[in-house]
């Protein structure tokens, strides 16, 4: 069987311009429904009544990062085992052993490609374990 097609996603990212951008072309070419969230503060508000396939996460933000932002959105039952990503230009190892360890299916480096973050998204959205459609 094949897995469930990624056809939504919670995007929080601090940055207007990554964000926008990632946004347009997320909708237009990897056509998905994105929800855009500027903050960890916003996505909580946001993802009271939406349930995204994925939930894409900046891992550097203001106030609540990308981590801590992940473990509060995990507390809503809708939530809780719905696929994270992580997007950060932190990526030793041991950095992406602890997003791992905050649930994540993977990480896509910064800077961002935009024309190629749909194809990552897709490519890692294929790949991970789970559930078939």
């Amino acid at each position: 069987m094949r897995k469930k097609p990624l056809k939504s996603i919670l995007y929080v990212e601090d940055d207007l311009h990554v964000r926008t951008t990632a946004k347009l072309v997320l909708e237009v070419i990897g056509k998905i429904d994105v929800r855009e969230c500027g903050s960890g503060r916003e996505a909580l508000l946001t993802a009271r009544d939406f349930t995204p396939d994925l939930i894409l996460l900046d891992v550097m933000m203001p106030e609540i990062d990308g981590v801590g932002t992940l473990a509060l959105l995990r507390r809503l039952p809708h939530l809780a085992d719905v696929p994270a990503l992580f997007v950060t230009g932190l990526t030793e190892p041991d950095d992406i052993a602890r997003y791992m360890e905050a649930g994540a299916i993977g990480v896509i480096p910064k800077p961002v490609m935009p024309m190629r973050l749909s194809s990552q998204l897709h490519t890692l959205w294929d790949e991970r374990p789970g559930l078939t459609a």
